[in-house]
């Protein structure tokens, strides 16, 4: 068991327990998530900046995630609890682990 569990992330054990996500490093997903700031804060841009007659330019997508991770699509949290809508506040759990 100790062998296992210690195997390399991108191993065949770790790609058949976890699939893809196993192949996502932690900076594979600080990239994918800079990608999408920077594809909303480029969007926002253009629609500030856009005259009144013209359309408005169409939302990014964001960047595709390993299936079996959080996604926007209410997902769950690390610990199992969900994410806040923005329609309501956050837990004091939630908030302690922000400044954790």
């Amino acid at each position: 068991m100790v062998m296992v569990k210690h195997l390399p992330r991108d191993s065949a054990v770790q790609r058949e327990i976890h699939g893809e996500a196993a192949e996502w490093s932690i900076t594979d997903h600080l990239l994918a998530a800079t990608v999408d700031h920077l594809a909303v804060a480029n969007w926002m841009f253009a629609c500030v900046n856009n005259g009144e007659d013209e359309e408005t330019p169409e939302a990014p997508s964001p960047v595709p995630r390993p299936s079996g991770l959080a996604d926007e699509d209410g997902a769950e949290d690390e610990d199992g609890a969900e994410p806040p809508t923005a329609t309501e506040a956050p837990s004091p759990h939630a908030i302690a682990r922000f400044f954790g």
